[in-house]
């Protein structure tokens, strides 16, 4: 087993005494139940609920939420805060605001939606390093978000050694979850052409077509590439994509820009097994996950034998 789920068997052994093999046998069973339409995550949270663990009632570590989750308590620190911004959606205007709480185990995204809540910041009452405590969230793509019906306040709880790095957990695909940091063996089982776009030097965000920047305007862009592929490791497939920075460990900017080069290193890529690791990331517009490659490498066989005899 692995990351989140492993600390939320843990969490349920721990509040109802039974073993973690026992739950273990407990969650296979009701998966087999229910043919496999349900996931091992979601099977925890009805063991749970049958064992009368409620999450509702205790303090849940970062490290053991997973997808699904609701009435939940936490307590963390904001490490990152960012802006309070406007938006506009389907004729409706609000405001929302998020930031990045961290506990001695993991961190993650928290998003605010009540105006209430979003005072709070906007008014400066919750800053930057303010240790919170929040009640009655929610597990939403991966993300802590927060309705009417939460709390959250100021907490005298010192917070020390937090994670501010996210833990970066070995995970097969088919047990991937939206903003999970994972690390995955898998074969290239298809690749496109590259796709290429002009950024700021400054701020690295992509600029318009006349060359400007919305922060540091007229700017001379430097160009910039991207790489789509399918990673497949016999659980699953996955669209990914790798950007320049991480793209220049693989493959040159003339393999890249050149039609003839780059059709001989796609042949090269195609079937082979590389080692992954990245953020999985929610498409809105596909309504599914994709996978953004934070590192790329081949297979050691040598480190693999190692790692599997221990």
């Amino acid at each position: 087993m692995e990351g989140n789920y492993q600390q939320l068997i843990e969490f349920i052994s721990e509040g109802s005494g039974v073993s973690v093999s026992e739950i273990e046998r407990k969650i296979e069973a009701k998966r087999a139940k229910l043919a496999g339409l349900i996931s091992k995550e979601g099977a925890a949270q009805v063991i749970a609920a049958e064992l009368n663990v409620n999450f509702d009632k205790q303090i849940i570590k970062l490290s053991q939420i997973v997808p699904g989750m609701r009435k939940i308590n936490l307590i963390g620190k904001i490490i990152n805060l960012f802006p309070v911004r406007e938006y506009t959606k389907n004729g409706r205007s609000g405001r929302v605001a998020s930031f990045v709480l961290a506990d001695d185990t993991s961190n993650t995204r928290v998003v605010l939606w009540d105006e209430n809540h979003i005072d709070l910041i906007a008014k400066g009452q919750i800053t930057n390093e303010s240790v919170v405590e929040i009640t009655n969230s929610s597990v939403r793509n991966g993300e802590i978000h927060l309705s009417s019906f939460s709390e959250i306040k100021l907490s005298n709880k010192p917070m020390e050694n937090i994670v501010v790095e996210r833990p970066v957990f070995e995970k097969t695909i088919v047990n991937f979850n939206s903003n999970d940091k994972v690390s995955a063996r898998a074969f290239v089982v298809r690749m496109f052409e590259p796709r290429f776009f002009e950024v700021c030097p400054e701020c690295r965000r992509k600029v318009s077509e006349v060359g400007e920047c919305q922060e540091h305007g007229k700017v001379a862009p430097e160009k910039r590439a991207l790489l789509n592929f399918i990673m497949d490791d016999g659980t699953d497939s996955i669209r990914s994509v790798i950007f320049s920075d991480v793209l220049e460990k693989i493959m040159s900017k003339e393999e890249l820009e050149n039609q003839e080069l780059f059709a001989v290193k796609k042949k090269d890529f195609l079937g082979k097994e590389m080692i992954v690791t990245g953020q999985v990331r929610k498409n809105s517009m596909f309504d599914n996950n994709e996978f953004v490659v934070e590192d790329i490498g081949e297979v050691d066989i040598d480190k693999l034998i190692e790692k599997l005899e221990k």
